[in-house]
């Protein structure tokens, strides 16, 4: 099948590098010719693990493409991808549909015959009516099919998200549209990787729904953490206790310092516009919305007290700055708040991120970007883990002792055992547990 999709962005690029691999021929446009020949050259422009291979295997298959050229690539296709942002609009946190809404007025003049238009972008409900309606202003003869089927993408397993999906939502009513859709995700096997049929206002509503309760299930388990270290109670064996049960789960239950990404903070608050729009706010989600904003700079206050003392004029080192591990992105990132509150306070910050610097640099060119964990431990007072990644998870405290001014350990991700660190001579502070 010939399939187009308009954004080479994470979403976008990794969708068609995973429908090439389906055996489909795949087109991905992107106005940004930088973005375009970095792609043509071989080289992403996403931290993702796999992708580069995966992307140059299906490329010199022959079947999957790069191009700014919109028209040409969309006159010839079967099915089209829409994989644009939809970032949070300024002023009111609902959902900015200026570049869904501008891509789809070009794809619109593009058409050439029977066509299926596909939001792959997290839109809130009603958007493919509104698709609908500039497709019919822009291009009366248009034969076409809206389609709404939204990602369930991780960053730093995306690409196993994809290939291996617990369920593919297809929200659509025209049956020409469900047996194009069914027929592009025909190598998964249904019993396995379920596709689920439902209408498109319900597809767009369970984007949002998934995204929300996962975001409620990290707040309410940070609210836990907090109740365990005043009772004295453990929350990892809280979190494993209440995880086993199967109505509940056990992922989205490790307690740390807030969530953020690009996905969950644009997200819940994005379902909370729609929800007051309709008169029907969730109450739930507004506050843990309020939770998740005050959990980060709470933080700071725990390595404050960690220190023992107050924080102007202390080093403190940073592990992490990234929103989770595998990736680059930084949006919405705890570690950024987090350090803010600390240089609001007078500290003096280093950090360190295996893939995260770059971006961050750019974000807060105020603090020392170190190459290695030793050297942002080095003269520090404090040594704080904010992301877990795996380079966080074994660390030489022997080493870091020696190196660090003082040997103060504060770990936002319960990565290890407090009695054994103590016993290596570190002042342990963790999440949740004494």
């Amino acid at each position: 099948m010939r399939i187009s999709i308009v954004g080479a962005g994470y979403v976008g690029l990794v969708s068609g590098v995973c429908l090439s691999s389906f055996g489909h021929d795949v087109t991905c446009i992107d106005n940004s010719s930088e973005k375009i020949d970095m792609l043509n050259s071989g080289k992403v422009p996403i931290y993702e693990p796999g992708l580069e291979e995966l992307m140059a295997e299906n490329v010199a298959l022959g079947r999957l493409h790069f191009t700014s050229d919109l028209p040409a690539s969309v006159s010839n296709a079967d099915a089209i991808f829409i994989a644009v942002g939809t970032p949070s609009r300024n002023g009111d946190g609902h959902a900015d549909l200026q570049y869904v809404n501008a891509v789809v007025a070009d794809v619109a003049k593009a058409l050439n015959g029977y066509t299926v238009i596909i939001t792959k972008s997290t839109v809130p409900v009603g958007t493919g009516d509104e698709i609908e309606r500039i497709v019919q202003q822009a291009n009366p003869d248009a034969d076409f099919s809206v389609v709404s089927n939204p990602e369930f993408l991780r960053e730093g397993a995306a690409i196993r998200d994809f290939l291996e999906p617990d369920r593919v939502l297809i929200g659509a009513e025209d049956p020409r549209a469900i047996e194009v859709v069914q027929d592009i995700y025909k190598p998964l096997d249904p019993d396995l990787h379920p596709l689920v049929i439902t209408s498109r206002r319900t597809a767009e509503l369970t984007k949002y729904a998934a995204n929300a309760f996962l975001a409620v299930k990290l707040a309410y388990i940070n609210e836990i953490a907090d109740l365990c270290e005043q009772v004295g109670a453990d929350v990892q064996h809280v979190s494993l206790g209440i995880g086993l049960d199967s109505r509940i789960g056990k992922k989205f239950l490790n307690a740390g310092p807030g969530y953020g990404g690009s996905c969950f903070p644009k997200d819940t608050l994005a379902l909370l516009r729609t929800a007051q729009d309709h008169d029907s706010p969730i109450r739930v989600i507004e506050t843990i919305v309020g939770i998740n904003e005050t959990r980060k700079r709470a933080m700071a206050r725990k390595i404050e007290r960690a220190i023992g003392d107050e924080l102007r004029g202390k080093t403190i080192g940073i592990l992490g700055l990234t929103f989770k591990p595998n990736t680059d992105d930084i949006r919405e990132s705890p570690a950024l708040t987090i350090i803010q509150a600390l240089l609001d306070k007078g500290a003096i910050v280093k950090a360190h991120d295996p893939a995260g610097m770059d971006a961050a640099r750019s974000a807060m060119p105020e603090i020392e970007y170190s190459d290695s964990i030793q050297a942002t431990a080095r003269d520090s007072d404090a040594l704080v883990i904010i992301t877990d990644w795996d380079d966080f998870k074994s660390l030489d405290f022997e080493d870091l002792r020696e190196v660090m001014k003082s040997p103060v350990l504060v770990d936002l991700r319960n990565l290890y055992n407090p009695a054994q660190v103590r016993e290596l001579g570190f002042t342990y502070h963790s999440i949740g547990r004494s």
